[in-house]
C-alpha cells in the first residue's frame, strides 16, 4: 500500500506547476474537489500518460518543456502497471481482451487452451494454404463456416459437414479461380440481380445448344471442365509416354483414335472454338459484358469469365459455385484438410465436456451484469450472450446483450438502436458498466492498483450518482486498491467525505494561482454556516457578511418573509430606500434574538453596506479556491452596485416601489425596455441576472451552485459592475491593476 504519492508536474495540459504530496494517511482513498478550469482533467491526463508509457506535453503550447514526476514515498516512480485512470467518459472503452482473461476459471481455460494448440496449429495451416491457393484476403475461416453451414461461426462443423463429398470428389476443377474476383460484394451486386440473370440465361442457353451438337462436349458429362481435367491429368500421369491411346466418341458417328497429348489438347481447343467462336453466343456474352461495365471490380470479373467462359453456366446458382470453389480449394489442400479433422475428432470429446461444465459455473462477468442491473436505475437490462465463449478462450471479448423495458414492455434491441433512445445520462451507464468490468479485472488480479477517478458521477441523477459513491464505497475496502477521486461537484466531494470513502483528512482542494496548482486542506466541506461562519459571526467580517443570506433563510422558515428582521436583511441583499442606513448593530441584534447568542461587532454603528463592498474588494483580490464566503459576498456586491445604478438611471421611484419580488430582474427589464445606457452596461447587467440570484437564496443544505462556480467568474462580473456608471468598459483586468480601488 501507498502512504505518500510525490507530484511534479510542469506544462502538462495547462497546469504550469503542480507541487504536492499525496498523504493517505493509512486509509485507501483521498478526494479532490477542483472547480472547473482549475486542474481536474489535466491531473488525470498525466496520469494517463503514465498509465500509457507516454511523454506529458502542454497541448495548447507544445514548445514549453514538460515534465512530470509521480513517485512513491521511497522516491522511487510508479511504473504503469500500478497505475489506472477511469475518464469522466470515454466512448470508445469497452472490455479488453486482458479483462477477459482475468475473469475466467483460470485452471478450466489453461485445460481447454492446451488441448486446442495441436488443433489450432493445424488449423491455420489449412488456413494458410487455403488463403493462397484461393488467392483471397478475406477470413476463409469465416467465409468456408458461411458457406456450408449459414453461420460465421461454425469453421469445424462445416469442415465435417462436406467431409464425405471431398473424399469422393475427383480432382479439383476451380482450384484455379481466384475467389475475390468471382466474390466481391461489387459483383454480387450485378449478378445477384434480375438484369443479369436474365442475360446470363439467355448466354447458358444458346451454350447449351451447342454443346447439344458438339462433336466431343456433352453439358452433363464431359464439360469445357473435364476435358481440360482429363488432358492435364494424362499429362501428368505420363499415359501417351506409355504407349496408351485413348478413342473419343464422336457425335457424328466417326470416331478420333488420340495417340499424343499433343493431338488431344489441339482437338479439344479446336471443338472449344468452334463454341466460343460462334457468332450468336459472342453476342450474348456482350449482353453480359454490359452489365459488368460499372466499376474496376466488376471489369476485372468480366475479363476473367471472357476468358473462362466455361464458368459463366456455374453463375446460374451462386450459392452452389461458391460452395464447389471451397471445396476445390479444400481439395487441393487434401492432406492438411483431413489432418484438421482428425485433430477435431481427437480434441471435439474433452472440449464438450469442458464447456459443459463451464456453463454450469458463475463467473466474475455475471456478477458485475448483475450488479449494475440491481444497482443502475436504466430502462435496459443486461445479459452476457458469449460467456462460454470468453471463458473459454474462442472468444476474446464479452458480448452483451440488451433488453429494453419502457415499463410496459420487454424487447431484445441491438446495441446501435439502444443508444438512439438513451438518454446522455443513460449512455454513460454504459460506459460505467465497462468501468466495471476493468476494476473488477483489477480486483482479481490482485496486483497493487492507484485508481485516479475523474468525475465519474458527473451528468448522472441522484439515483445513479449514489449507485457510484457505493461502488466506490466497496472499492475503498479491496486490500490492493488505492483511489485518488477528482470532481468539481461540491455535492459530490462532499458526499465522499460523509459515506466514509475518504476522511477529512484525506479531502483536498485544487487552488490556482497565476502560476501554479496547490493542493490545500479542505474546509467547509460539512455545513459551513454551522461549522465555519456562524461561530466566526462577530470577529471575522468576511464569514460575518456570508452569514446574512443563511441567516435571512432561517428567519424566513421560522417567522415568515413579513418579519420585520426577514425584511431589514433584505434590504443588505437589494439596494432599496433604507439599505445604507442599516448598521451592524441592527445586524447584531438580528443574530442574537435568532440565535440566542449576545455577541456584538467591535463598530456597532458603521453600515453594513460599506462592509460588503470592502470585503467584496478583498474577496476579488484573493488566491483561487472553494473560497465560499468570498463568492457569497462578491455575489452580494454584485446586486448591491448593480441595483443602485439601475435604480439611479431609471430614477423613477413609482416604478420601483412597484417592484416586490425578484427585484434585479425587473429593473434590468425596465433598464432595457427605456433603452437606457450603452450596449456594454446591458451585457453586464444580464450576467448579474444570470449569474447572483442562486448564490444569493442559499441555506445550510443548498449551495452547491456557488461552490461549482469558478471564482474568476464572479471576479471579472464584480469588476464589470464597478465600471457600470462609467460606461461599462473599463475592462477587468485594469480594474484589477487599480487594486478596485473605485470602492469607498
Amino acid at each position: 500500500m501507498l502512504n505518500k504519492i510525490q507530484i511534479e508536474f510542469q506544462n502538462c495540459y495547462g497546469i504550469r506547476e503542480l507541487k504536492s504530496t499525496l498523504n493517505f494517511n493509512g486509509k485507501s482513498a483521498i478526494a479532490i474537489y477542483a472547480p472547473n478550469g482549475t486542474m481536474k482533467t489535466s491531473f488525470a491526463k498525466t496520469f494517463f500518460d503514465l498509465q500509457s508509457g507516454d511523454d506529458s506535453i502542454d497541448a495548447v503550447f507544445p514548445s514549453r518543456p514538460s515534465s512530470r514526476k509521480i513517485a512513491k514515498e521511497n522516491g522511487t516512480n510508479l511504473v504503469p502497471t500500478e497505475v489506472i485512470v477511469v475518464l469522466s467518459y470515454n466512448e470508445e472503452l469497452a472490455p479488453s481482451e486482458s479483462t477477459s482473461t482475468l475473469l475466467v476459471n483460470s485452471t478450466l481455460r489453461k485445460e481447454y487452451e492446451s488441448i486446442q494448440a495441436e488443433l489450432i496449429s493445424s488449423r491455420n495451416d489449412l488456413l494458410k494454404a487455403v488463403k493462397a491457393t484461393a488467392g483471397t484476403k478475406g477470413d476463409v475461416s469465416r467465409q468456408i463456416s458461411r458457406s456450408f453451414t449459414k453461420e460465421d461461426d461454425k469453421f469445424y462443423i462445416a469442415l465435417t459437414r462436406i467431409e464425405e463429398e471431398l473424399k469422393k470428389q475427383n480432382g479439383t476443377p476451380f482450384a484455379e479461380v481466384p475467389y475475390d474476383v468471382i466474390f466481391n460484394d461489387q459483383v454480387r451486386a450485378i449478378t445477384t440481380s434480375s438484369g443479369f440473370g436474365t442475360a446470363l440465361k439467355d448466354y447458358v442457353t444458346k451454350l447449351n445448344e451447342l454443346l447439344d451438337n458438339s462433336k466431343f462436349f456433352s453439358r452433363e458429362s464431359f464439360s469445357y471442365y473435364n476435358a481440360n481435367n482429363v488432358t492435364k491429368s494424362l499429362n501428368e500421369n505420363k499415359y501417351f509416354q506409355a504407349s496408351h491411346s485413348l478413342t473419343l466418341k464422336g457425335l457424328d458417328g466417326n470416331d478420333v483414335v488420340v495417340t499424343d497429348a499433343q493431338q488431344l489438347s489441339d482437338l479439344v481447343a479446336a471443338e472449344q472454338m468452334k463454341i466460343t467462336e460462334d457468332e450468336a453466343l459472342r453476342e450474348k456474352l456482350g449482353a453480359i459484358k454490359k452489365k459488368l461495365e460499372k466499376n474496376a471490380a466488376t471489369r476485372a470479373f468480366y475479363d476473367y469469365v471472357a476468358d473462362h467462359v466455361e464458368i459463366l453456366p456455374e453463375l446460374d446458382n451462386i450459392e452452389l459455385f461458391e460452395e464447389k470453389l471451397w471445396k476445390s480449394y479444400l481439395k487441393a489442400n487434401e492432406s492438411l484438410y483431413f489432418a484438421v479433422i482428425e485433430q477435431w475428432r481427437k480434441t471435439d470429446m474433452r472440449m464438450s465436456e469442458i464447456e459443459s461444465q463451464a456453463a454450469s459455473e458463475g463467473t466474475q462477468w455475471e456478477k458485475v451484469i448483475e450488479m449494475f442491473n440491481d444497482r443502475f436505475f436504466v430502462p435496459f437490462r443486461l445479459t452476457a450472450k458469449n460467456k462460454n465463449k470468453v471463458v473459454l478462450g474462442s472468444d476474446p471479448v464479452l458480448k452483451l446483450g440488451f433488453e429494453f423495458d419502457d415499463g410496459r414492455d420487454r424487447k431484445s434491441i441491438e446495441k446501435g438502436e439502444l443508444l438512439e433512445v438513451l438518454s446522455n445520462g443513460e449512455k454513460k451507464a454504459l460506459y460505467i458498466l465497462n468501468v466495471l468490468f476493468e476494476v473488477e479485472a483489477r480486483k482479481n488480479s490482485n496486483a497493487p492498483s492507484l485508481f485516479i477517478i475523474d468525475d465519474l458521477a458527473d451528468s448522472f441523477d441522484y439515483k445513479n450518482k449514489y449507485a457510484i459513491v457505493q461502488y466506490l464505497h466497496d472499492m475503498s475496502y479491496i486490500e490492493h486498491f488505492q483511489l485518488v477521486i477528482l470532481t468539481h461537484n461540491f455535492d459530490f466531494f462532499r458526499t465522499l467525505n460523509s459515506r466514509g470513502i475518504a476522511s477529512y483528512k484525506n479531502c483536498l482542494t485544487a487552488q490556482r494561482t497565476a502560476n501554479t496548482v496547490e493542493l490545500i486542506p479542505a474546509a467547509g466541506i460539512k455545513n459551513p454556516f454551522i461549522h465555519d461562519l456562524k461561530p466566526k459571526f462577530f470577529e471575522d467580517d468576511m464569514k460575518r457578511v456570508a452569514s446574512i443570506p443563511f441567516v435571512r433563510n432561517i428567519v424566513e422558515y421560522t417567522r415568515g418573509e413579513s418579519d420585520p428582521d426577514y425584511l431589514k436583511l433584505t434590504s443588505v441583499l437589494h439596494w432599496k430606500p433604507d439599505t445604507a442606513s442599516i448598521t451592524n448593530a441592527d445586524l447584531d441584534a438580528i443574530f442574537n434574538s435568532t440565535f440566542g447568542t449576545t455577541g456584538a461587532h467591535p463598530t456597532p454603528a458603521s453600515s453594513i453596506v460599506d462592509m460588503v463592498l470592502t470585503q467584496a474588494k478583498v474577496a476579488a483580490a484573493a488566491p483561487e479556491g472553494i473560497n465560499f464566503e468570498n463568492k457569497i459576498v462578491l455575489s452580494m456586491a454584485i446586486r448591491i452596485l448593480a441595483e443602485k445604478h439601475m435604480i439611479g438611471v431609471i430614477n423613477d421611484d413609482q416604478i420601483v416601489k412597484k417592484i416586490v419580488k425578484n427585484q434585479t430582474h425587473k429593473l434590468c427589464e425596465e433598464y432595457v425596455r427605456r433603452n437606457l445606457g450603452r450596449a456594454q452596461q446591458r451585457n453586464i447587467l444580464d450576467s448579474v441576472v444570470l449569474m447572483t440570484p442562486e448564490n444569493l437564496h442559499v441555506n445550510s443544505f443548498m449551495y452547491e451552485p456557488i461552490i461549482d462556480m469558478a471564482d474568476e467568474h464572479l471576479r471579472k462580473l464584480f469588476c464589470d459592475v464597478l465600471s457600470l456608471d462609467t460606461g461599462g468598459d473599463q475592462g477587468y483586468l485594469q480594474v484589477r491593476k487599480r487594486s478596485i480601488s473605485r470602492i469607498r
